[in-house]
């Protein structure tokens, strides 16, 4: 049953087990409800009996009043116990799915990342986990104790008098397939809000994030117009919703208050009739109408259940999802990169690499060069497992690294990507992300390898000055020496530069040439650049072009050829050169 429970509302082990207890509790809990009905149709039919008999009615005050307050002890016990197996369990839970999501998205291949929305998991992760911590802290526990207390209520009342019983239940049936039968009505309507509300954020973020573009060609009105009209369906959608649930359960529960009608006519037939007591009756009465208050909940919350289902598979597609796995630990002779017959395809049918094998050797520079689109970067990223490849093997050292843990491998390789990612954070912080115990010194080391330390220097706080969210106060050439710093820090013997010089002028380019030319001794170094003086002093040149190797070589050698290489270096010379006598 718990692992059922794990799998119905992706919960985990111990919060599978939190859930059964909860349900537990809420149903004692609702049985409780009907504790005060008893002591009071005790207490009457005392008083009752006392006057037939003419006695004292005040001879057994305090054990009545004795039994009220014990009930009042046990209704306050019972709902401690329900409090913490609701709420302070599920704020456990909610702790340990958020935990459990972030690990899954951490092992999951980047393939995954480029074929979801990142507004789509933002959403689940903040979004859909907090309607969740609500649903299990109000709803769904709830729901399951209510159906099995009104069964044992219901149990009850018909061996006490299975004409009343049947008067108070038989609305229920028709009340709980009136909510129920709504389902698909709003499954669609809670599909489409679900989607509306996304498209908004997809919106918004796009607009914060493209928001220079927008001023400089000035769309701020039509993209304001767009958002608009985005809100307003979200709103639209939103009613719709509220409204497909709201008219069924309100419906339901207006039906449940007719059982009370039928209650008080068949209840007063029987009296006349003298087949039923009248504090029978009344007890009756109070009971049908402590039972329709929850079950007027269960409606609610079946209601939410339908929500909550939309809200568990999102996060379960998730779950679910296969993660990279392998061998902790990576212990390679060397450190040679060896890409054997590699196939590879972001999307079915469409192959990236076709049949690509080079060697990348350690304490070499392994230049990737070609046209854009033939897949360098994508062997790069495949050189680190970012993917998993659909053929052929890639190997470090020997060892398939496809059998290794990600995080494992990774410990051997520092990064330079074209796009640069910085933190809110310090200089110093972002520089020391390259290796968390480095020393302040070690960091100042880095930055002058990389040419940085500088310009750092000058600003106003120095290593200390914010650089805001992804560097936005720094220039792109700035972020790209910061990164490369940050890469030299971490001293991995493999190395990969996507673009490395990309944004830096002439003669920082030489700077920063001369800093990389510090770290090929006894390393791996696989760069890739489009400006072919980048490669002009790389130990071996692999050229790609439509995901195959075009060339391989020496830059001295693939010059000598009449090739792809020759093309490109000469092409750039010329560009060059006429750039120069225009000047």
């Amino acid at each position: 049953m718990i692992r059922k429970l794990q799998h119905v509302f992706a919960l985990s082990e111990k919060g599978a087990r939190d859930f059964v207890k909860a349900v537990m509790w809420s149903f004692f809990c609702n049985i409780s409800l009907m504790l005060p009905v008893g002591v009071v149709m005790a207490t009457l039919q005392y008083l009752l009996d006392t006057l037939e008999t003419g006695g004292d009615p005040s001879a057994k005050v305090l054990v009545y009043t004795g039994a009220a307050a014990a009930v009042l002890l046990l209704l306050f016990l019972l709902h401690y116990f329900q409090y913490a197996s609701l709420y302070l369990a599920t704020y456990q839970e909610s702790a340990a799915r958020r935990i459990s999501l972030a690990e899954t998205l951490r092992k999951l291949p980047l393939s995954f990342f480029g074929t979801r929305d990142l507004s789509d998991l933002t959403a689940t992760m903040i979004a859909d986990c907090s309607a969740l911590d609500q649903m299990f802290s109000h709803y769904i526990p709830q729901l399951f104790a209510s159906i099995f207390s009104t069964i044992f209520i219901g149990i009850c009342m018909l061996s006490i008098n299975w004409r009343m019983a049947l008067a108070v239940l038989w609305v229920l049936p028709a009340a709980v397939l009136l909510t129920t039968g709504s389902k698909k009505l709003q499954d669609v309507f809670g599909t489409q809000n679900i989607l509306a509300k996304r498209a908004v954020t997809d919106a918004i973020q796009e607009d914060l994030e493209t928001i220079r573009d927008i001023k400089s060609c000035n769309r701020q009105e039509t993209c304001m117009k767009k958002l608009d009209a985005l809100l307003e369906r979200s709103e639209r959608s939103s009613i719709h919703s509220e409204l497909a649930t709201g008219v069924f359960v309100c419906s339901a529960q207006a039906f449940l208050r007719i059982g009370l009608a039928t209650t008080v006519l068949v209840g007063a037939g029987l009296l006349a009739e003298g087949q039923l007591s009248f504090l029978y009756f009344l007890g009756f009465l109070f009971a049908a109408a402590r039972l329709y208050d929850p079950i007027g909940l269960v409606l609610q919350n079946i209601a939410a259940t339908f929500s909550a289902k939309l809200k568990i598979e999102r996060m379960r597609a998730i779950q679910e999802q296969p993660v990279q796995t392998g061998a902790e630990v990576c212990e390679p002779e060397n450190y040679d990169i060896v890409f054997d017959h590699v196939k590879f395809s972001y999307r079915a049918h469409e192959s990236v690499l076709k049949d690509v094998s080079f060697t990348a050797r350690q304490g070499q520079v392994t230049a990737l060069v070609g046209p854009s689109g033939g897949g360098k970067s994508t062997a790069c990223k495949l050189a680190a497992r970012f993917w998993d490849i659909q053929g052929g093997t890639i190997t470090l050292g020997g060892i398939d690294i496809s059998t290794v843990d990600p995080e494992t491998l990774l410990r051997h390789y520092a990064f330079v990507f074209q796009d640069v990612v910085l933190f809110r954070d310090t200089i110093l912080e972002n520089i020391r992300l390259g290796r968390r115990d480095a020393t302040n010194e070690e960091v100042y080391a880095a930055a002058r390898a990389a040419r940085c330390d500088e310009f750092i220097r000058e600003l106003p706080q120095g290593y200390q000055t914010m650089v805001g969210e992804n560097g936005s106060t720094l220039s792109g050439g700035e972020r790209q020496r910061i990164s490369i710093a940050r890469a030299l820090l971490k001293d991995a013997p493999v190395i990969l530069l996507d673009e490395a010089t990309a944004s830096l002028d002439v003669e920082n380019e030489t700077a920063i040439q001369d800093a990389i030319s510090q770290l090929v001794k006894n390393k791996t170094v696989l760069i890739i650049a489009h400006r072919m003086r980048t490669v002009a002093g790389a130990d071996h040149v692999v050229v790609l072009t439509d995901g195959c190797v075009a060339q391989q070589g020496t830059p001295q050698e693939l010059m000598a050829q009449e090739g792809l290489y020759r093309q490109m270096m000469l092409r750039q010379q010329e560009s060059q050169f006429g750039s120069k006598n225009h000047s």
